[in-house]
C-alpha cells in the first residue's frame, strides 16, 4: 500500500486490490476443502541459456575470493518441492529459479506473468492433461522468485536501439538521438523470447520431476518477525572470513532512492537523462526531490555513495512511500529451509544469506531463498555492489549496510527456529488503507455502437485455417473492469462437438499462451469500446468447426450493471 509503489499506476485501485485478496482467499478455500495426507519431495538441476547478470560491472565488486567460489556470475540452479500423495502421484510443484520475468518489456500492455507464468501453465497442462484449461486442473505449478535482483533472462545483453552497438548504460552509451540503451531476450520479439525462456524453465522443471528426489521428513516449523529497519544496529559481514566484524556496528537508514534507480535497467529503461552508476547529485533534480521531501545532512552521509533522488523515508504526503518495516521469517520442512525476504536480492546477496543460514543451521542441507515475500522493499544488493551504484544499488533502500541487517536478522531467526525459542513479534506495519487515494477513473458508462448491441461481432474471421494462422475477431464490449470475472474469462476458443446438439467445448481461454485479448476504449464521451481477440492455432490442433466466444458486462448509463455475451460465426481448422 506504499505510496512509491501505487504511484506509476495512479494510485490505489481497489478493483485490482480485491481481485487480489478474493483469488488469495478462494485458493485457500479449496485447497482446505482438498486436505489429504502427501510428502514432499525436493530436486534441482542446472539450467543454462536462461539468464544473464545485467549488473555485471556491479557482481565484479564483490571480492575475488568470494567470485572464485562460484563458476556463474548468476545462480543457475533450479531447486524445487515436489507435493506427492502416498501412492506417489504428483499434486502439486513449487519451483524457483533465479530469474526476473522481464521477458515481455516495457511495451507491453497485456496483462501477462510473462516467463515463469508461461512456464507454469506448461507443467499444469503437462500434468492435468493438454485439454485441462488453465487454473482449472487439480495439480497445481509455480515457478517461484529467487535471489533475482540482477538476473535478466535477456540473454542477448543490451545494444543501442537503432545502431545495434553494445552498451551498458553506464560506460558505453548510446550516441544517437533518443537511442536507447536496453536489453533482448533469444527470440525474434518479446512474445517469442518469453516462449523460448518458459520452455526452458518448463523443461528443467519435468527433468527433476522425473528423478527421485530426496525425501523431507523430520521438524515442520517457522519463525517470523517484523523488523524496523532504520533503527537496525548490526555487525558488518565479511564476505571472505564468513564471519561478523564484532569490533564496530552499522545502521540502516531512512528509505531514499538513488538517482540511477530513475535510469532504469537494460530490461526496461528509464526516462530523461539519468544513467547507471551516478554517484554525484544534480542541482534542478534535487530542486525537485525537495519539493517532495528534503533529505537531511545524516540522511545524506548515511546513503552515501547513493546520491538521493527521492527521500522517500521523509515523503509524508499523501502517506507513507516506502516501508520502513519488513517482515522476515523462515520456514523448515526437515532438512530444507526457506528464507522468505521481503526484496529482491541479488545474487551474491542471496547466496551470502543462504551460506549463512546454513553455517548457523548444521541442518539445513538444503537452503532457498523464496523472494519478494510478503512486504516488498525493493532492492538488496551487497555493500561492495552498493558502492558502484547502479539501479540495484541505487534501490537498496536502507543504505550500504541493508544486506548486513539481513544477514544478522536472519541468523537470528534460524538460531530461534533451530532452538525452538520464541521472538519477540517486532513492531506492527502501519495500516494505511484509510489514507490510500486513487486517479484512475470510475467506469461512468458503456454504450454500444448506433444499431449495435454488445456482445455483437464487428469483424468475423475467414471461413477456413490451418496451424500456425491467426484467427481474429472483433466485438461490442463494455469496460473489463465492469467485472473481474474470477474462474471465468472475458474471452474462449469453442469446438462443435455435435452439430446436432448445438454442443460447443471451451478448448482455450484468454489465459492460455496462444489467445490474446485486447480492449480498446473507442469514445470516453459515448462510452464506446471494442474487444479484438486473437487465437494462434496450435500445431496439433484437431480439424473441426470451431468458433470464438467473448463475455463481459456494460455499466448502463442510469446504474447497473449487466451481463452480455457474442460469438463469432463458426470457421473451419483443418
Amino acid at each position: 500500500m506504499d505510496f512509491l509503489f501505487d504511484l506509476p499506476i495512479l494510485g490505489f485501485v481497489r478493483e485490482t486490490y480485491s481481485a487480489y485478496i478474493f483469488g488469495i482467499y478462494k485458493s485457500i478455500v479449496i485447497a482446505h476443502s482438498r486436505l489429504a495426507p502427501a510428502r514432499m519431495l525436493y530436486g534441482e538441476t542446472e539450467i543454462l541459456d536462461a539468464n544473464i547478470n545485467r549488473s555485471p560491472t556491479s557482481y565484479l565488486r564483490n571480492p575475488p575470493e568470494e567470485r572464485a567460489k562460484y563458476k556463474y556470475d548468476v545462480d543457475k540452479t533450479l531447486s524445487q518441492i515436489r507435493f506427492v500423495t502416498p501412492s506417489d502421484k504428483v499434486i502439486g510443484v513449487v519451483n524457483w529459479f533465479a530469474v526476473h520475468p522481464t521477458s515481455m518489456n516495457n511495451t507491453n500492455r497485456l496483462v501477462s506473468s510473462d516467463n515463469v507464468g508461461y512456464a507454469s501453465l506448461l507443467m499444469e497442462k503437462a500434468l492435468n492433461g493438454a485439454s485441462t484449461l488453465p487454473g482449472k486442473g487439480t495439480i497445481v505449478c509455480a515457478f517461484a522468485s529467487t535471489n533475482l535482483g540482477d538476473v535478466s533472462p535477456n540473454t542477448r545483453g543490451p545494444r543501442c536501439e537503432f545502431s545495434g552497438k553494445r552498451c551498458d548504460q553506464e560506460r558505453l552509451l548510446c550516441k544517437l538521438p533518443k537511442e536507447r540503451c536496453f536489453a533482448s531476450g533469444p527470440g525474434r520479439d518479446m512474445f517469442e523470447s518469453t516462449k523460448i525462456i518458459a520452455n526452458k524453465l518448463f523443461e528443467a522443471g519435468m527433468q527433476v520431476l522425473n528423478q527421485p528426489g530426496e525425501d523431507l521428513t523430520g521438524p515442520l516449523s517457522i519463525v517470523q518477525q517484523y523488523v524496523k529497519m532504520p533503527e537496525q544496529e548490526v555487525y558488518p559481514f565479511d564476505p571472505v572470513t564468513e564471519a561478523f566484524n564484532t569490533s564496530v556496528k552499522v545502521s540502516g537508514c531512512l528509505p531514499a532512492m538513488g538517482y540511477s534507480f530513475a535510469a532504469g535497467t537494460t530490461d526496461g529503461p528509464g526516462a530523461f537523462d539519468f544513467k547507471q552508476g551516478t554517484k554525484t547529485s544534480n542541482p534542478l533534480w534535487n530542486a525537485v526531490r525537495d519539493f517532495i521531501a528534503e533529505p537531511t545532512d545524516e540522511d545524506i552521509k548515511c546513503q552515501a555513495p547513493k546520491p538521493i533522488l527521492l527521500a522517500t523515508g521523509r515523503a509524508k504526503f499523501p502517506y507513507e512511500w516506502q516501508p520502513k518495516v519488513v517482515s522476515c521469517s523462515v520456514a523448515r520442512i526437515g532438512g530444507l529451509f526457506i528464507a522468505a525476504v521481503p526484496g529482491e536480492f541479488t545474487t551474491m546477496s542471496g547466496r551470502r544469506l543462504r551460506n549463512i543460514i546454513r553455517k548457523t543451521a548444521p541442518e539445513a542441507r538444503k537452503v532457498v531463498l523464496a523472494g519478494l515475500s510478503n512486504i516488498y522493499s525493493d532492492y538488496i544488493a551487497s555493500p561492495e555492489e552498493y558502492q558502484a551504484q547502479r539501479y540495484e544499488a541505487a534501490s537498496t533502500i536502507y543504505g550500504p549496510h541493508t544486506l548486513d541487517i539481513y544477514l544478522n536478522k536472519y541468523v537470528e531467526l534460524t538460531e530461534a527456529l533451530v532452538s525452538g525459542t520464541s521472538l519477540d513479534p517486532g513492531p506492527s506495519p502501519p495500516d494505511l488503507s484509510t489514507q490510500l487515494i486513487t486517479l484512475v477513473p470510475p467506469v461512468l458508462w458503456d454504450s454500444a455502437p448506433w444499431g449495435k448491441e454488445f456482445g455483437d461481432c464487428l469483424l468475423q474471421p475467414q471461413r477456413q485455417y490451418s496451424y500456425g494462422d491467426v484467427v481474429t475477431a472483433s466485438f461490442v464490449s463494455g469496460h473489463p473492469r465492469n467485472s473481474i470475472r474470477h474462474g471465468r474469462w472475458y474471452a474462449t476458443v469453442e469446438r462443435l462437438e455435435s452439430e446436432e446438439d448445438d454442443a460447443w467445448t471451451v478448448i482455450a481461454t484468454d489465459a492460455d499462451w496462444e489467445t490474446k485479448y485486447i480492449w480498446h476504449r473507442d469514445s470516453k464521451f459515448l462510452g464506446t469500446s471494442h474487444a479484438e481477440i486473437e487465437w494462434e492455432i496450435p500445431v496439433g490442433t484437431p480439424a473441426g468447426t470451431y468458433r470464438i466466444h467473448h463475455y463481459g458486462n456494460y455499466k448502463y448509463v442510469l446504474g447497473g450493471i449487466y451481463p452480455y455475451h457474442g460469438f463469432t460465426d463458426s470457421f473451419e481448422v483443418t
